[in-house]
């Protein structure tokens, strides 16, 4: 993936600006006692990101789209497999994936929605 992209701040959660500060405290998005926490700005360039107050609200927006793909490619694999499958089993197997990538999600809508507003500068960035 290459430096300078979205996708890349995208998917390795990193500064949107730099591409170098990471976009949460915590790497790992399994760690729930810390999965809210972000620094107020990135350490490497100090671009800001909390933009305005409440701004990851937008993010929930974001968020709920990940979930619908999410649930609408289960149901579609569950039928490419070819089997009947009764509707309480669709629905443990949506409800299942989604719990279990809710962490995910919730860091991939955050930083899809920074990504959104704030343009990639390169590494040389002052302050």
């Amino acid at each position: 993936m290459k430096k300078g992209t979205k996708l890349y701040s995208i998917l390795n959660q990193k500064c949107p600006r730099c591409h170098e500060g990471d976009l949460f405290e915590e790497r790992n998005p399994y760690k729930l006692s810390k999965i809210f926490d972000m620094p107020a700005e990135c350490p490497k360039c100090g671009q800001p990101y909390s933009l305005e107050p409440s701004f990851y609200y937008g993010a929930m927006y974001v968020n709920y789209g990940l979930t619908v793909g999410l649930g609408i490619a289960v149901f579609i694999a569950m039928l490419v497999l070819g089997e009947e499958w009764q509707l309480h089993e669709y629905l443990i197997a949506i409800i299942g994936a989604i719990l279990i990538t809710m962490p995910l999600n919730f860091r991939l809508g955050r930083s899809i929605w920074i990504n959104m507003f704030v343009k990639y500068k390169g590494v040389s960035v002052e302050n």
